[in-house]
């Protein structure tokens, strides 16, 4: 017998309206910050980038492809990964859907990685993505948008992410299980996973000159995880305890309710 709360249409109606309310009042804000994003001051972008496509070396104004607009997923897969985060990957996997209305809104997608763009190219290949994804390899680009680490500062503790300076110092003894099982699937160790982290990065092109508009990480991608739009929806909501998710190639039959 079902432990959830149960009740009549009329009862149900009720609490449904009063949710619409406040379902109604986050969307408001949730406008509100889409408006406060728009309205940062604009960097300018002077360091000269390259990057590795499948359409040769390009410059990060050449990722716009012709458009005004760039957003940039910063995807964990590192140069001595064996294959990429199975989170990123996850969100990753929404990306050819809606991919070609922005390309068609004045907005180019693109994924950039450290990886070789040979290993990005195989990856992408076993994931049937088709969206654009450059290399930075040898580049300063994931370091300087705080996503990459060296060695010496995750030994340190000296980096800043998600707008935290210092701190996230690993303890290479005591990593948290879920952490190694993650890396082990990337064909990696800890450290050398965690020397990559996911984010994501909006450009705008104006007369010749790139600007950085907005970077947003770690729990700030839940809004880009396509899958949880959709379980915070569900009956059950998330109901998870730990990294349920695999790569899209990784599962079995879908899996019956116990």
């Amino acid at each position: 017998m079902t432990t959830q709360m149960t009740g009549t249409r009329k009862q149900w109606l009720a609490a449904r309206l009063d949710l619409l309310e406040a379902e109604k009042e986050h969307t408001r804000r949730s406008d509100e910050l889409a408006q406060r994003r728009q309205a940062l001051p604009w960097v300018r972008i002077d360091k000269a980038y390259r990057f590795e496509t499948d359409a040769g070396s390009a410059s990060l104004a050449d990722l716009f492809q012709g458009r005004s607009q760039l957003l940039v997923y910063h995807f964990m897969l590192g140069p001595d990964y064996k294959a990429g985060c199975p989170s990123c990957s996850a969100i990753a996997d929404g990306f050819d859907g809606f991919a070609v209305h922005l390309a068609n809104h004045d907005v180019m997608l693109s994924a950039v990685s450290r990886a070789p763009l040979a290993k990005l190219q195989g990856y992408k290949q076993r994931m049937g993505w088709s969206f654009p994804w450059a290399s930075s390899f040898g580049s300063d680009f994931n370091f300087d948008f705080n996503i990459s680490f060296t060695e010496e500062q995750q030994r340190e503790g000296g980096i800043e992410y998600n707008y935290e300076r210092g701190g996230h110092a690993m303890d290479t003894t005591q990593v948290p299980e879920p952490v190694a099982r993650i890396a082990a699937s990337c064909g990696t160790d800890a450290p050398t996973f965690a020397r990559d982290r996911p984010g994501m990065s909006a450009f705008v092109l104006e007369d010749g000159v790139v600007y950085h508009t907005y970077s947003t990480y770690s729990r700030g991608l839940d809004g880009l995880w396509g899958m949880y739009q959709w379980l915070d929806r569900a009956p059950r909501g998330r109901n998870e305890s730990g990294v349920w998710w695999r790569r899209n190639d990784e599962y079995g039959q879908p899996r019956a309710a116990a």
